[in-house]
């Protein structure tokens, strides 16, 4: 069996990782309005976010625990690959990188995989203790 029909949460991962890093890059292009593009970002990217943790849930029947880090991974990935760009953008700018930069690469991965971890986890398993309850009542 090869691996990518062995583990389809690495593939949606990805997917959303990638998702993430295409909306934070595209939504920062306007440069008017800058206000409306930010909260359309968060709003496509909350979409993205639903959608991962359903399939997870609904699609892979993974645990609270396993979706919640599968979300998060993505999450991390595309915070990652937008400090990469931007550190990139940076040295188009000044050809040395600064110290803050590769702080970046570890902080934006954290700060996005983080909450999502949490709220996915905490969702989900309140998620999955209502549909028990519902069920059994």
């Amino acid at each position: 069996m090869d691996g990518s029909r062995s583990k389809p949460w690495a593939l949606a991962a990805l997917v959303a990782g990638v998702a993430y890093f295409v909306i934070g890059k595209v939504f920062a292009l306007p440069s008017d309005n800058l206000r409306a593009w930010r909260l359309a970002a968060w709003a496509v990217s909350a979409v993205v976010y639903a959608v991962h943790i359903a399939y997870e849930h609904f699609r892979l029947r993974s645990s609270p625990l396993l979706a919640s880090l599968h979300v998060a991974l993505a999450a991390a990935l595309g915070g990652f690959l937008l400090a990469v760009a931007g550190l990139l953008h940076s040295l188009e700018l000044e050809p040395t990188i600064k110290p803050l930069w590769w702080l970046a690469l570890v902080a934006w991965p954290l700060l996005t995989g983080v909450p999502a971890f949490l709220v996915a986890l905490v969702g989900l398993t309140v998620f999955v203790r209502m549909t028990r309850r519902t069920a059994a009542g």
